[in-house]
């Protein structure tokens, strides 16, 4: 997957994941999608970002949350 919209730099947002170098991070776009906002509502309120830029933060955070099992080896006590 290419994440070409989501960036990080120490400098903005304390290097959390933002969209295009902006403050705008992904956390933001998932909490407006949370608390109720549609798409089109998120990019009236916030019209420098793009469509795009709100599908990939989903796409990021499902990546994140993306669940993976490792088998742990158990010792003998």
């Amino acid at each position: 997957m290419n994440f070409d919209r989501i960036t990080y730099d120490p400098p903005i947002m304390s290097g959390r994941a933002c969209i295009r170098g902006m403050r705008i991070t992904v956390s933001l776009i998932l909490n407006l999608l949370a608390t109720g906002m549609n798409r089109q509502e998120i990019l009236e309120a916030y019209p420098y970002l793009e469509s795009e830029d709100i599908q990939q933060a989903l796409e990021y955070a499902a990546l994140l949350v993306e669940e993976t099992i490792h088998p742990l080896e158990l010792k003998n006590a």
